[in-house]
């Protein structure tokens, strides 16, 4: 079976990289999904050293529009797209309520789409002491 998701995410990072590269060096991808040899144990082993189920797939770890920076559930294309868990709405949520901008993007063109419309927002200056 094909990898959408995957393969659109993989050309996201490739255009970021050619677009955008200050940014790219910012953006990174959480490994939470697919399969993982091990079963159980691999499962726990992970869990114990702090993967969480649901996190977003990116992160942009660039604060703009008063935001501390953005994350996105990636899915892909539709009819394509799986389904956004009851986790992954939660942690846009979670994420939402700390300062952070969330999203959930269905597809490469409506990834990129985000990712330039969040870079035109003004930088978000901190205030340091």
């Amino acid at each position: 079976m094909r990898d959408r998701e995957g393969s659109e995410q993989a050309a996201f990072f490739n255009w970021l990289r050619v677009r955008h590269p200050a940014v790219f060096d910012m953006a990174y991808h959480v490994p939470n999904g697919g399969s993982r040899k091990g079963g159980q144990k691999e499962g726990a082993r992970l869990k114990a050293q702090g993967v969480k189920a649901g996190v977003p797939d990116i992160c942009i770890a660039i604060p703009r529009g008063g935001y501390f920076g953005l994350y996105i559930e990636f899915k892909a294309t539709p009819p394509h797209n799986a389904v956004v868990s009851v986790t992954q709405k939660a942690w846009l949520e979670k994420l939402a309520s700390q300062g952070y901008k969330s999203v959930l993007c269905k597809g490469f063109d409506a990834l990129k789409a985000e990712v330039e419309a969040y870079l035109s927002l003004p930088v978000t200056r901190a205030l340091r002491e």
